[in-house]
């Protein structure tokens, strides 16, 4: 398995994604989560490697990732004057993304 083509899928697909979800705060979502995504870099390869080997549950990738909210800072969107209530359903819904997204692409068809 290669991570970092797995990673960089994962990017391209979070793209995707938050250009469709979340197109007011587009420009802004994606330098934090690019920022997100190099902070968590070393870990996300490990726990993909873990999961794609078995060695890993579902449960268990579900909750190492939601380990990970607080250093989605989302520092744009603050500094842009969202709430702090929508800002923490953003970023629940973009550790939500990134699980979904993994599981797809390591475990194709479900």
């Amino acid at each position: 398995m290669d991570n970092d083509k797995l990673l960089e899928e994962l990017k391209s697909k979070l793209k995707a994604i938050i250009s469709e979800s979340y197109k007011d705060f587009k420009p802004e979502l994606e330098k934090d989560l690019n920022s997100f995504l190099e902070t968590s870099k070393e870990k996300l390869e490990r726990w993909m490697l873990l999961f794609s080997s078995g060695n890993l549950t579902e449960d268990e990738l579900e909750w190492l990732l939601k380990s990970q909210l607080n250093l989605l800072t989302l520092q744009a969107l603050q500094a842009a004057g969202i709430s702090k209530i929508k800002l923490n359903a953003i970023k629940n819904n973009i550790i939500k993304m990134i699980f979904k997204i993994i599981i797809e692409m390591i475990i194709p068809g479900l």
